[in-house]
């Protein structure tokens, strides 16, 4: 694969024929050369620069775009011959430099391409040229930089896909309601040298991990940002070690089509794309679907002071949503910036964007960070089935993928059940109610029994899959830290503990942190198992976070963001120490994948239906047909049919019977009868492995005492 990523690009010396071009945005490659294309509406002048190397700070060949020749409405083009897969380019647009009226036209800057298909190099923040002002002057972003930006080895680079061989891939289209998502950073996941990969922190660090995720059973990874990013962008300090810290989850695009040479061995001068799909084909091939987390909702460039790089050069008050006091921008994201995502022209970027993952990347589907943006018109109000969401979830190449929505934003916006027809969405609601019922509050049991039976109040208008459930996610708390911290331990990011949530629901049972107190640990891990067990047992789609299945910790930071360090990379030395911990989870995901009762895509009616008294959900007390929903109950059981009544398609499952107490005294539970079969225990929390999960299931009687916050599961045979 190596003739893919290097190509001898043309010298001064060499002349290169060029025709006037066509509007197709982005560097489109055949077999003459290659048509380039931009847009702008306010830009007055266009410029398109080739260098020979990426580390080049002098163009061997610069091309002044004509205003009418090279010109269809407000995109620029033109058509070079005889260049080829692996160019070196990048754009300049002149224009009027206003910030107070929104414009940041800076001929001084190279600007990569929106729609290049790779970086090279790496961005540089401290570099003075990147910046459209002058950093030394006290009149800030108001001031002019002169500087080139050339000198930068960042270039884009013209990349032609159809050199790839996907051989036989396909989309493995795993149903949602089968479908089990583990979510993962590529770089905290085998960076750590007790991974035991060869390839640390790298795509192919994770092709070294799969036959431990086939064992756990997950088969969809969801890929935190993998487009390109600067992890060097935060100019913070660590407080307490003085290093300076990283952005280490990437949540901060520079490109949307580009994967980022980050994770990949190399260069970076275009093989990171191929190294990716290699990727994607080995995953495919061993029966896993990719969701990678998009961000379409800022970028990188950040407020007025951050550096100009692409779109703000491009065309700044086309490409974000500005302020009344148009110099400055309006941060719905909590990022610096927000993304213009209803202009037209923005719009249908962000569906190249998502085709190109589609078709050229062969991605099975995404999950959309801060997603309600992407529902809000250039006022920001929210305008739901008229919005690009709308767009995406009708469009011809994209609909047929997975689609899951964050369905917040940092600007209050809080829309879960709000999103079109086609999206799921990750199930907020859900995560904070059982948190606070698993740590014992009151007031939840009436909210526990609908998320457990699908969100219908959420969802009733889809399906339950549509809920994305889920206890913890790269935002906030991992698991163990959920049950280990009473407060979020944030001092290393070096903003005093004020970034991350306050709201976390934890509980740490006695020590803050870490302890060797037996008693405690038991306690956590049987809260761990109580978490899990809801998780897998509750319809919808779950989604689990990296290492949450070892007891991963992040030692108390809830937004770990900036931390790229070994106390912030995945330790595989606890998938042994809390072996017990992986087996419960690892036998429960199965237990899941093995009853199509727990994975309905449709909601409970709690009708009887055969007429035999069983419904196709019942819900119970400690006595039969007795729940207790009052305020200060803190129990709950039911038990669903095996019988899909409504899907008739599907054979008959086993009953199950499921039992909560978390109260702080035992409780027995009355079993309910059954027709010339008898109950088995396959969970109950309270034990310790291998009895908290039996792989052959133990005949149990018609009452059951389930100890003090614990679950019991049964099933009927």
């Amino acid at each position: 694969m190596e003739n893919y990523f290097y190509y001898d690009n043309p010298d001064k010396s060499v002349p290169l024929k060029t025709e006037r071009g066509f509007p197709k945005l982005g560097a489109t490659v055949d077999a003459g050369g290659v048509n380039f294309a931009l847009f702008t509406k306010n830009g007055k002048n266009v410029s398109l620069e080739l260098y020979q190397n990426f580390y080049d700070d002098e163009p061997s060949h610069v091309f002044h775009l004509h205003p009418v020749k090279n010109k269809t409405g407000n995109i620029w083009h033109i058509y070079i011959h005889g260049i080829k897969h692996g160019q070196f380019y990048g754009w300049r647009v002149d224009g009027i430099y206003d910030p107070m009226n929104g414009y940041r036209f800076n001929k001084y800057k190279l600007l990569s391409d929106p729609y290049a298909k790779a970086i090279s190099g790496s961005y540089n923040w401290d570099e003075d040229s990147v910046y459209g002002y002058d950093k030394n002057s006290s009149l800030l972003d108001l001031s002019f930089s002169t500087i080139d930006s050339a000198k930068s080895p960042t270039k884009s680079i013209v990349i032609d896909d159809s050199v790839y061989d996907w051989e036989d891939d396909v989309h493995p289209r795993i149903p949602l309601k089968d479908l089990i998502i583990y979510e993962m950073n590529i770089r905290l996941y085998t960076m750590n040298p007790n991974s035991s990969v060869m390839s640390r922190g790298t795509f192919k660090g994770i092709i070294e991990k799969l036959d431990y995720l086939k064992e756990l059973g997950v088969n969809a990874i969801e890929l935190m940002p993998i487009f390109e990013f600067n992890p060097n962008s935060i100019i913070r300090t660590n407080p307490i070690t003085g290093e300076r810290l990283k952005d280490v989850w990437g949540y901060n695009p520079l490109s949307f089509f580009a994967v980022t040479g980050n994770y990949s061995d190399g260069l970076k001068i275009g093989e990171q794309v191929f190294l990716f799909k290699d990727f994607v084909k080995i995953l495919h091939k061993e029966g896993f679907e990719i969701i990678l987390d998009v961000v379409y909702n800022h970028t990188g460039e950040g407020n007025e002071l951050g550096p100009t790089l692409s779109f703000r050069g491009l065309d700044n008050p086309i490409y974000y949503i500005l302020s009344k006091n148009k110099r400055y921008y309006e941060n719905y994201s909590g990022c610096g910036n927000t993304f213009n995502c209803n202009h037209t022209v923005v719009k249908n970027l962000i569906i190249d964007s998502l085709r190109y993952w589609v078709t050229e990347m062969h991605v099975d589907g995404f999950r959309f960070d801060l997603a309600s943006i992407l529902g809000r018109d250039t006022n920001g109000n929210w305008i739901g089935d008229l919005s690009l969401l709308k767009d995406i979830a009708e469009d011809p190449i994209i609909s047929d993928s997975k689609l899951i929505a964050e369905g917040w934003d940092a600007a209050g916006g809080y829309f879960l059940g709000s999103f079109p027809e086609g999206w799921a969405e990750w199930n907020g609601k859900f995560r904070d109610s059982v948190r606070k019922f698993v740590k014992g509050d009151k007031g939840l049991v009436g909210e526990i029994a609908c998320r457990i039976a699908g969100s219908e109040d959420l969802y009733g208008n889809k399906s339950p899959v549509a809920s994305v459930n889920f206890i913890t996610s790269h935002d906030g708390f991992t698991m163990w830290d959920l049950v280990s911290y009473n407060k979020k331990h944030n001092e290393e990011n070096g903003e005093n503990n004020n970034d991350g949530a306050n709201d976390n629901y934890s509980f740490n049972y006695g020590v803050e942190g870490e302890t060797n107190d037996e008693n405690i640990l038991n306690i956590r891990k049987r809260q761990i198992k109580n978490f899990f067990t809801i998780l897998m047992i509750s319809q919808g789609t779950p989604m689990i976070y990296m290492g949450d299945e070892f007891c991963r910790t992040q030692y108390g930071n809830n937004n770990a963001y900036c931390q790229d360090t070994i106390k912030n990379w995945v330790d595989w030395e606890r998938k042994e120490k809390f072996q017990d911990i992986f087996r419960f989870v690892r036998h429960l995901i199965n237990f899941r994948k093995s009853h199509h009762t727990l994975r309905r895509e449709h909601f409970f009616t709690g009708k009887d239906y055969t007429g035999d008294g069983i419904p196709d959900i019942t819900w119970h007390g400690v006595n039969l047909y007795q729940p207790d929903f009052s305020y200060n109950s803190k129990s709950l059981a039911f038990m669903i049919s095996g019988i899909d009544f409504v899907n008739q398609d599907v054979p008959p499952d086993n009953d199950i019977y499921v039992a909560l107490n978390f109260y702080e005294k035992d409780l027995e539970f009355t079993l309910p009868k059954l027709h010339n079969k008898n109950w088995f225990r396959v969970i109950d929390t309270y034990f310790d492995s291998p009895n908290d999960f039996l792989e052959f299931p133990q005949k149990v009687t018609n009452y059951y005492t389930v100890k003090s916050k614990s679950i019991i599961v049964l099933i009927s045979k």
